[in-house]
C-alpha cells in the first residue's frame, strides 16, 4: 500500500500518503494483536475446524475489502477499521499448528520435538519469505497483487489446514471443566512473551532501516531483495538445526541464540549502501529461525496443555506488537535521522533482549538449581537438547514433562 501511495504527485502528498499507508499497517497490527489469543482461545474450546473456517472466510473477505477501500480512494477511517478487521481474523494457522503438534504427539517427546522444530523453521520461512515477495510483487505486478494473493492463499490452504483429518475436535463437558480450572499465564510465559516483543521489535527496526536507506537511495524497490536475504539465511540456519540435534537444553539455546543475534545486528550501523544492508541483514538471518526455534520450544513446556493455543497464540502477538511499536518509533527516527537511527532502534531491541535472557537465567528462569549447562553451538538444535538429563528445566515443571523426553521448537 505504501508503494501505492507514493504514486501521487507533490512531494507533500507523497509524504502525506506514505503516513496513511503507515496508519493503516499499524491498524492491521492491532487488529492481529488482539485477535490472535480470541482465536487461539476459542480454537482450544470450540476445535480448530470452524474457527479456522470462519476466520479464513472472513479474513480473505477483509483483505479484498481493503484493496479495494485503497484502491477507491475511501477515507483514513474506513481504511482503518477493515485494517483492523483483517488483523482480527488472521486465522493463526502457525500457532494452531504447533498447539496440533503438541496434541498428536500424545507424549511421544522426541517426536514433539522433531515436529515442532520442523514446523516452527517452515513457519519462519514463510514469515521471512513473505514480506520480501510482496516488495517485489508490488513493484512488479501491482502494489494491491501482494494483499490479493495473500486473500486467496488463505482462503485456500487455510481451509485446507482446517478441515485436515489432524484437526482437533470442541472440548467435551468434562474437558471444558477442567480447562476452565487452568492458568494460562506463568511467569515463565510472560518472561517469553516479553522476549517475542523484543525480537518483533528487533525485526521491525531493521526492517524500517532498510526501507528508508532504500528510499534515500531512490531505489524503493529493492528493500523487498534486501530483506530477502534474512529469509534465505534464516531459511538454511533453521533447516540445520532441525538436522543436526546438539546437546544443550533449550533454555541454553535460547539464551545463546539471543546473545549470538544481538552480536549479529550491529554490523547494521555501519552499513551505508544496499549490498551492505544485504550482507548485515543476510548475517542477522543466521540466528533468527535458531531463536525462534528455541523461544516456541519452551513456550511448548510453559504453555498448559488444556491452553496450549492459546498459548502459541499470545507469544506469536508478542512478535506482532513489538513490530507495532518499533515502527512508530524506529519511522520517525529514520524520517529525522536517516536509517541508521532506526538500525539502532532493532540493535537496542536484540541488546535488551539478550539482558533478559541473561538476567532471566541468573534468577534460575531457564533450568532448575544445580542443572548442567551443556555447551553447545549457538546452531545447535533444540531437538536432542531434550535427552538425558539436560532437559530438566524449570519449564518442565509446568507441563510435568519427564528428563528423559525430547522437546523441540516449532
Amino acid at each position: 500500500m505504501s508503494a501505492h501511495s507514493s504514486g501521487s504527485g507533490s512531494g507533500s502528498d507523497s509524504r502525506s500518503d506514505l503516513e496513511s499507508a503507515g496508519t493503516v499497517a499499524a491498524a492491521l497490527w492491532l487488529g492481529q494483536a488482539l485477535g490472535g489469543p480470541v482465536i487461539g482461545r476459542l480454537a482450544d474450546r470450540r476445535g480448530h475446524r470452524p474457527v479456522l473456517l470462519a476466520a479464513c472466510g472472513a479474513n480473505a473477505a477483509a483483505l479484498v475489502a481493503l484493496v479495494a477501500a485503497v484502491l477507491g480512494g475511501l477515507p483514513l477511517a474506513a481504511r482503518m477499521g477493515l485494517a483492523v478487521a483483517a488483523g482480527l481474523t488472521v486465522p493463526q494457522v502457525g500457532p494452531l499448528a504447533r498447539a496440533r503438534w503438541a496434541h498428536l504427539a500424545r507424549g511421544d517427546k522426541a517426536l514433539l520435538g522433531a515436529a515442532l522444530s520442523f514446523d516452527t523453521t517452515l513457519d519462519e520461512v514463510g514469515f521471512m519469505v513473505g514480506p520480501a515477495v510482496a516488495g517485489i510483487l508490488a513493484v512488479t505486478v501491482h502494489p494491491a497483487s501482494a494483499l490479493v494473493l495473500a486473500a486467496g492463499l488463505i482462503l485456500v490452504f487455510g481451509t485446507l489446514f482446517a478441515v485436515h483429518p489432524s484437526t482437533p475436535g470442541p472440548l467435551g463437558a468434562a474437558d471444558a471443566g477442567a480447562r476452565a480450572g487452568v492458568r494460562l499465564w506463568s511467569p515463565e510465559l510472560a518472561l517469553l512473551c516479553a522476549m517475542a516483543v523484543l525480537q518483533g521489535a528487533a525485526w521491525s527496526g531493521a526492517n524500517t532501516g532498510v526501507n528508508a536507506l532504500a528510499e534515500s537511495l531512490a531505489a524503493p524497490g529493492t528493500a523487498g531483495l534486501v530483506w530477502a536475504a534474512m529469509a534465505v539465511t534464516s531459511s538454511i540456519a533453521g533447516f540445520v538445526t532441525v538436522a543436526r540435534p546438539g546437546a544443550a537444553d533449550l533454555g541454553v539455546r535460547l539464551r545463546r541464540t539471543i546473545a549470538v543475534q544481538a552480536v549479529l545486528t550491529l554490523p547494521l550501523l555501519a552499513v551505508s549502501g544496499l549490498l551492505g544492508a544485504a550482507f548485515a541483514v543476510a548475517g542477522i538471518g543466521l540466528a533468527v529461525a535458531p531463536h525462534l526455534i528455541a523461544l516456541f520450544g519452551l513456550v511448548e513446556r510453559a504453555g498448559p496443555a488444556q491452553r496450549m493455543g492459546e498459548a502459541m497464540t499470545v507469544v506469536g502477538s508478542g512478535l506482532i506488537v513489538g513490530q507495532a511499536l518499533a515502527a512508530a518509533a524506529a519511522g520517525p527516527l529514520a524520517g529525522a535521522y536517516g536509517h541508521r537511527a532506526a538500525f539502532a532502534v532493532s540493535c537496542a531491541a536484540a541488546a535488551a533482549s539478550a539482558l533478559l535472557a541473561r538476567a532471566a537465567a541468573g534468577r534460575g528462569a531457564f533450568s532448575q538449581p544445580g542443572e548442567p549447562e551443556i555447551a553447545a553451538s549457538p546452531f545447535a538444535s533444540p531437538a536432542a537438547s531434550m535427552t538425558g538429563d539436560t532437559s530438566t528445566s524449570a519449564f518442565c515443571e509446568n507441563r510435568s514433562c519427564s528428563s528423559g523426553g525430547r522437546s523441540e521448537l516449532s
